[in-house]
């Protein structure tokens, strides 16, 4: 497993692991009506690419035959917006390995502070690196509720 700099080329590849991993993580805690809403907000490959594309860095955790296992991205003022993982990929080391890189990034454009809004999955994980929880917000996708967590880092 490595992490590499996003490539046009894993557009499509990391639009199918959004919809695998909320599919597949997401039913450990949020109702099949939450996971179906979270899941429509999937984006195209065109979006990724557009998003990759934009300034931030994008990474991708790959796995010995270049197919991606994670994937995330952090802005330029520290947010970190997409953190996925395969769900075939638990155990390999991919998320750590990729928030890692993140932070790595972050250190070296000198942010003090890195930002998210997690799922319960990853809130779990991220609360693991260090993360703290600043407060759960509570969403509607549609008519149907649903939370996440805004979480923090202080790298300094």
């Amino acid at each position: 497993m490595r992490i590499r700099d996003y490539a046009a080329a894993d557009a499509p590849a990391l639009a199918e692991l959004y919809h695998r991993s909320v599919r597949g993580i997401g039913p450990r805690d949020y109702s099949a009506r939450q996971v179906e809403a979270w899941a429509s907000l999937a984006p195209t490959p065109e979006e990724i690419h557009r998003r990759y594309t934009d300034g931030r860095t994008a990474l991708v955790a790959v796995d010995g035959g270049d197919h991606p296992l994670a994937f995330g991205d952090i802005e330029a003022d520290g947010h970190i917006g997409f953190f996925y993982r395969a769900p075939e990929a638990a155990g390999t080391g991919a998320t750590t390995a990729l928030h890692d890189a993140l932070e790595a990034t972050a250190l070296a454009a000198g942010l003090a502070r890195i930002h998210v809004e997690a799922s319960e999955a990853a809130k779990r994980f991220l609360l693991s690196r260090g993360f703290a929880v600043i407060k759960r917000r509570d969403l509607l996708i549609g008519d149907v509720p649903i939370h996440n967590f805004a979480m923090e880092k202080w790298l300094r």
